[in-house]
């Protein structure tokens, strides 16, 4: 089926509730000829991790949101669900959904890990929004594909805003990478869907001698993207001199 918008691909995507960075970042990352439709993962728990949990056991009922809609690969921009289930459980879930949609269901979770294999990368450094509690399950969720994290970086929240990664700003990421591209590692992954990554990506690739910096939005948009069309399936362009630079410039 041919529609007006996105000839070359349709992409469903599921945010996380009061997620205000995915959308922005998905449609400034995702090249011409692309688009998507989204839909928000609701859970009335109070807590983060009671939330994350509730999105990823009701995922098969929230994918029903896009109807009939001629979406060719759906995406779960959430990477927290991920650590908590866990590795396994989290390939059982996609795949019966996958199976049950016909189509590819990937998380960001996946898609960081595919970014990384990619790369060649073994050895990696962390910049992490999350709590103390939620870094360590990320670390344990990397380690469990076969990773080695040899540094991880805090940074630090923004406590008084409603809520605290996403209120988390641009500059005080880009503030954490100074110390990991001192690490001897092969990859930079900052961590999250919800924390501000593109000025950060922009400025921290430019450094000479810089690992390879990537999001886990990025990772996100690669990963649909390259699944519907071959020709994207180099991640590198995307990491240094990126052609979304200037859109991104524009919407500053």
């Amino acid at each position: 089926m041919q529609i007006e918008y996105g000839s070359k691909g349709l992409i469903g995507v599921l945010t996380p509730q009061a997620n205000t960075t995915v959308e922005p970042e998905f449609w400034t990352l995702l090249p011409s000829g692309f688009s998507l439709i989204n839909a928000r993962l609701i859970s009335s728990f109070n807590t983060i991790e009671e939330r994350l949990l509730d999105y990823i056991k009701n995922l098969e009922n929230s994918v029903f949101q896009f109807g009939n809609a001629p979406i060719k690969i759906l995406v779960v921009a959430c990477t927290g669900s991920s650590y908590l289930v866990g590795r396994k459980k989290e390939a059982e879930i996609l795949n019966r959904i996958s199976d049950l949609l016909g189509m590819p269901v990937i998380t960001s979770g996946v898609s960081v890990v595919r970014t990384l294999n990619s790369l060649s990368a073994k050895k990696i450094g962390l910049c992490s929004p999350y709590p103390p509690a939620l870094t360590k399950l990320s670390v344990d969720y990397w380690e469990s594909f076969g990773f080695e994290v040899c540094n991880v970086v805090s940074i630090a929240q923004a406590n008084q805003h409603f809520h605290p990664i996403y209120g988390i700003s641009a500059q005080n990421a880009l503030n954490s990478l100074d110390a990991l591209n001192q690490c001897d590692i092969d990859s930079i992954v900052m961590l999250g869907t919800g924390m501000p990554t593109l000025m950060p990506l922009l400025r921290g690739n430019e450094v000479v001698g810089s690992k390879p910096i990537f999001s886990c939005m990025l990772a996100t948009v690669w990963n649909a993207v390259s699944q519907i069309d071959a020709n994207f399936n180099d991640v590198l362009p995307w990491i240094k001199d990126p052609i979304w630079a200037k859109r991104f410039l524009t919407i500053q």
